[in-house]
């Protein structure tokens, strides 16, 4: 029962080549930054990620994608990745883009052993429709696009048939976690941490603080350990390193003279 691994490294060693990767976080929050760069230093390549975006600010998965490591995305949001946008319009990245829910709700399904449901969201357009692009030529020409998916009625609406996702690992961040791979995530951290570690055939989590089986209370769980395979705990400073992706500061307001 004890699912606790020595270290990142060794959490990822048998992480291959080609390998499919749930990967939890949203923008920066979240985000299982050791075991990446785990990954990275393991020199695997070829990787098919699923995850809401990828990477930002040179941080998270952006570290796998610039070292052109990432093959295929699976994702809901490019944003300010610039790196992202280049690899993807110049045709070194295959990518599959999807309405955020509806990635939710495949990893979701997948997790749970659901092969495909149907949902409203996409019906009317390309995600239902085909015809979205997945990879260019680097000359501005689609050369592979998405297909048109089954499009069903029930109670007089269209509903179109999405996938479940599995893949072969996830990684996936906590604020706790105990030796039975029972996780906590904090506020934002939650985000797609733990569809993504349902989705995953083998799932490694890295956590902030590691407590002993009973130190969390059953009603504080959120993620089952049933659908955790290994834990890495990490040290304070790996802990405490988290990154802002876009910081904003208000103007002071300006000084009354005469005021004491």
């Amino acid at each position: 029962m004890d699912k606790v691994v020595a270290c990142a490294a060794e959490a990822v060693a048998d992480v291959r080549d080609g390998a499919t990767l749930a990967v939890g976080g949203f923008g920066l929050s979240g985000v299982p930054q050791v075991l990446i760069e785990a990954l990275y230093s393991l020199g695997v390549s070829g990787l098919s990620v699923v995850s809401n975006n990828c990477g930002a600010n040179g941080s998270g998965l952006a570290v796998l994608l610039s070292a052109g490591r990432i093959s295929r995305v699976t994702g809901s949001y490019i944003g300010a990745n610039k790196e992202f946008a280049r690899r993807y319009l110049g045709g070194e990245l295959e990518v599959e883009m999807i309405p955020q829910g509806t990635l939710a709700e495949r990893l979701r399904a997948g997790g749970c052993g659901i092969p495909a449901f149907y949902t409203p969201a996409g019906v009317g357009t390309q995600v239902a429709d085909g015809g979205l692009p997945r990879r260019h030529d680097g000359q501005g020409a689609v050369v592979v696009a998405s297909p048109p998916k089954e499009v069903r009625v029930f109670d007089g609406r269209e509903y179109v048939l999405e996938r479940g996702i599995r893949t072969d690992f996830a990684l996936v961040r906590a604020a706790r976690g105990d030796r039975h791979g029972n996780l906590v995530f904090n506020k934002a951290g939650r985000n797609f941490n733990p569809l993504a570690a349902m989705a995953g055939k083998v799932t490694v989590a890295e956590v902030e603080e590691l407590v002993e089986p009973g130190g969390i209370d059953p009603d504080e769980v959120h993620l089952p350990g049933v659908f955790v395979q290994r834990v890495v705990a990490l040290t304070p400073e790996q802990a405490a390193a988290k990154g802002v992706e876009r910081r904003t500061v208000s103007a002071r307001p300006a000084r009354t003279e005469g005021r004491g």
